[in-house]
């Protein structure tokens, strides 16, 4: 009998990939007001940039098994008390200046100060466009009265502190919160599964994963023997790994449990 939901957060509960693609856009219309450059070039040329600066740090093997995305070190400042974070720390404010100023070559124009000025700007405008599912709350709401919920998200335990921070209301739904940087690995390890069962005083048999990642949330579970969830929002086609359930949407949650 299922007792516990263990929720990922990003793009499961909190729309990120809005907030970030929301950052790009009001950051890189800066460029297109000064310059008249196109907003999408930019956005994907410093996307492009970042990807590349980003997998030839030293910190990369550690932030692939944390799971942190270059577009997070583009805005987060990574001050947890960890060899590997306290190194991010130092990288992160150079490597946010080069892929803005990367990007602006990339379109021809070679302006540092600029560059730097919109390095600047992401992370205010990232903070200032948190965006949550409409039906995240109301999910949370009824489900908190029959089950013990659990948050267990891949990332810096400050960022995504900051993430709970600028979007309060969602901490109190949860009975524990789970971050991968403060545990030492990330989804889907199943050593991190496995220390949510224990935080949770629960077998794997009393709880479902609900996610939207098949390559973290998915497999984690699977290799744990944890029934899972995909949240399938974008019409994704599951090759490699499959779900016990999919949903396009968190409502459809509900169905699922009764079925359990």
């Amino acid at each position: 009998m299922v007792k516990t939901i263990i929720f990922d957060l990003d793009d499961t509960l909190l729309w990120d990939k809005k907030s970030v693609k929301t950052a790009f856009e009001k950051t890189c219309q800066l460029a297109t007001d000064k310059f008249g450059v196109d907003a999408e070039q930019l956005e994907e040329a410093v996307r492009d940039e970042a990807r590349k600066l980003y997998q030839g740090y030293e910190t990369y093997e550690f932030t692939q098994m944390i799971g942190i995305n270059p577009f997070e070190g583009l805005w987060g400042n990574f001050l947890d008390d960890h060899t590997y974070f306290k190194k991010m720390a130092e990288i992160v404010p150079n490597y946010r200046k080069d892929a803005w100023i990367n990007g602006l070559r990339q379109l021809g124009i070679d302006d540092a100060t600029f560059g730097a000025y919109l390095a600047e700007q992401f992370p205010e405008n990232r903070k200032k466009n948190p965006f949550v599912y409409e039906e995240t709350y109301s999910v949370l709401e009824k489900l908190q009265h029959d089950y013990q919920l659990v948050m267990l998200t891949n990332g810096s335990p400050d960022l995504q502190n900051t993430k709970l921070t600028i979007t309060p209301e969602l901490k109190q739904y949860f009975d524990h919160i789970i971050i991968s940087g403060g545990f030492g690995k990330g989804k889907p390890d199943p050593s991190i599964f496995e220390h949510v069962l224990e935080t949770a005083n629960i077998s794997n048999d009393e709880a479902i994963m609900v996610g939207d990642n098949l390559m973290t949330d998915i497999l984690g579970a699977n290799r744990t023997g944890i029934k899972n969830v995909w949240i399938n929002r974008e019409n994704k086609t599951a090759q490699d790994v499959q779900p016990t359930y999919e949903i396009k949407h968190l409502e459809e949650l509900f169905d699922v449990l009764a079925k359990l």
